[in-house]
């Protein structure tokens, strides 16, 4: 298990808002789920761009640099219904992850499809971002 994804997007991102607003206007909602901009956890100090990933996780999105970054992270309980219920279910991210999630203990739905959906959103946005 990885849990972090860091892609050298060869653009300098001025801010988190500056990559949230590249995302709404390239990211394909239909297909690989809605996201949100904000604290993933009451006590998260910063934000964030959010993306479903399984019932107890989810995907945190920010610019380091010249870098894009996807981690995996806790989804709260508060958030866990909307994350679920955005999740793509037949996108090319998700094929049985949220049936494996609901199997398995906490630590194989991390390694497993919690790992699986960054692996997927980590390929679809070197896709959006031009890099190989």
């Amino acid at each position: 298990m990885i849990g972090r994804q860091v892609i050298k997007s060869g653009r300098k991102w001025e801010s988190k808002e500056e990559l949230l607003e590249f995302m709404e206007q390239n990211w394909n909602k239909e297909e690989y789920g809605d996201f949100f901009f904000g604290r993933p956890t009451s006590g998260s100090v910063a934000e964030y761009i959010c993306l479903p990933a399984t019932r107890r996780f989810m995907v945190i999105v920010y610019p380091k640099k010249e870098k894009v970054v996807l981690t995996v992270c806790d989804a709260p309980e508060g958030l866990q219904s909307r994350l679920v219920q955005s999740i793509p279910h037949q996108g090319r991210i998700i094929t049985s992850a949220i049936t494996l999630a609901e199997l398995g203990s906490y630590e194989k739905e991390r390694k497993g499809p919690a790992e699986e959906v960054l692996q997927g959103y980590t390929a679809y946005m070197k896709e959006l971002l031009g890099v190989r």
